[in-house]
């Protein structure tokens, strides 16, 4: 496989280094769409679900913060035969493996926290050094491209997973038995251990004689925090990837309790799978031309877009609440996030420092773990207005997220490099 001086790049080297990406939004869209929002239901009261599952889901994705970034540096000092990444992903991923069934056997609230926060800790592990492959292994001006790939694949994993997960954790909303938990649980594993091993066996990774040892860890992680809070345009950068995707977590993590309370749906995991599939369409129509597009006109004038595209989707939802409306308001905020997701990660590949990829990457990843964290704060929110009227909570969910998306779209303006 080529690395980043190599000029020919071959088509399926784009899915052998992403194919990983698939699995990894495939887990956690699944966990968080679906399977955690009913699995709550057993073990805490209807009044507060919003609350416990905020505060779950926080304190998981804070530990996805702190993990990424250390795991990406330890990665970037490393120099095993089978390169400075295939370890750590091999490894994470097998005690990831081992943990997704504790999710089936927790018998309460502590239970289930304990076993998201330790499967939060390994998949993290293996995230970090895996996101070092782009800048790693593709030619500069290529990434545009890469990333929309990975973002493609992000998409795709994400939504197969949410539909079958859909399909199978209604019944046992249901009541009809445990099995269909663990059948979810059982298609996650299948598809974790199968992109683990084509990312091991395919990858390949050029030969090191050394890790990058000219500092220890946490001298490197201090010279990066430094380094990023005295670079402006990188404090805009991560801001503004923050708030959106505080806008498009919160929405998407209580999609499912929204749609079962105010609009009424009797299904909720099949009318919330329905909602990330619209969301889906959007993202594949522009996911891949965006990236492209990035790579001659530049990155910022599509992130910019996309903020304001994804504020016009939320304000549809809070005008007119019907299902129908809903499901295209998802798309519109769809095509919002796909073109984010391609150019703003093709953003942060050209911002990396060479030899540091998988650290920088892992502290700019930082903004998508705490962006995603920080929106689950909402959740007690969501309760306290919920309980002073019907649906109040939720309008002010909708109000938070279209002002998240406009702030993001906002800060992008005052970076002030050409891209």
């Amino acid at each position: 496989m080529p690395n980043e001086n190599t000029t020919y790049f071959r088509r399926r080297d784009y899915i052998k280094i992403t194919i990983f990406g698939f699995a990894l939004s495939a887990l956690w869209q699944s966990l968080h769409t679906i399977i955690l929002p009913l699995r709550l239901l057993d073990f805490v009261p209807e009044a507060r679900k919003n609350t416990y599952l905020g505060l779950l889901t926080l304190c998981g994705l804070f530990l996805a913060m702190l993990t990424q970034p250390i795991a990406g540096a330890i990665s970037d000092r490393s120099s095993s035969r089978w390169g400075r990444r295939r370890p750590y992903i091999l490894i994470g991923g097998i005690i990831a493996l081992l943990i997704i069934p504790g999710i089936g056997l927790a018998g309460g609230f502590a239970a289930i926290f304990v076993v998201y926060c330790l499967l939060q800790l390994s998949a993290n592990t293996a995230q970090g050094p895996f996101q070092a492959f782009i800048p790693d292994l593709v030619p500069a001006g290529k990434r545009g491209v890469a990333s929309g790939v990975k973002a493609l694949l992000e998409i795709v994993g994400g939504v197969i997973l949410v539909y079958l997960a859909s399909l199978f954790m209604d019944r046992y909303y249901a009541g009809e038995g445990s099995h269909w938990l663990w059948l979810v649980l059982g298609i996650l594993a299948v598809v974790l251990i199968g992109t683990i091993i084509t990312t091991v066996v395919m990858v390949k990774e050029p030969q090191v004689t050394g890790g990058n040892r000219r500092t220890s860890l946490f001298a490197a992680l201090y010279r990066t925090a430094r380094e990023v809070l005295a670079d402006r345009d990188i404090v805009w950068f991560l801001a503004s990837r923050l708030l959106v995707y505080m806008a498009f977590t919160t929405i998407q993590q209580f999609a499912l309790y929204f749609l079962r309370d105010v609009i009424g749906v009797t299904n909720p995991a099949e009318a919330t799978a329905r909602f990330s599939i619209f969301a889906v369409v959007g993202m594949i129509i522009v996911v891949w031309p965006a990236g492209y597009i990035s790579d001659r006109i530049g990155r910022k004038p599509i992130t910019i877009a996309s903020g304001i595209l994804g504020a016009l989707g939320i304000a549809i939802i809070a005008v007119s609440q019907e299902y129908s409306t809903i499901l295209w308001a998802a798309a519109i905020i769809g095509v919002a996030i796909g073109a984010f997701n391609s150019t703003n990660w093709a953003l942060a590949t050209d911002l990396v420092v060479e030899g540091e990829e998988a650290r920088y990457l892992g502290i700019a990843n930082m903004a998508t773990a705490g962006g995603a964290a920080l929106a689950r704060v909402i959740g007690p929110a969501i309760d306290f207005f919920n309980g002073q009227s019907a649906g109040l909570g939720y309008n002010f969910m909708l109000m938070v997220c279209l002002v998240y998306f406009i702030a993001g779209a906002a800060l992008v303006l005052k970076i002030k490099r050409r891209n």
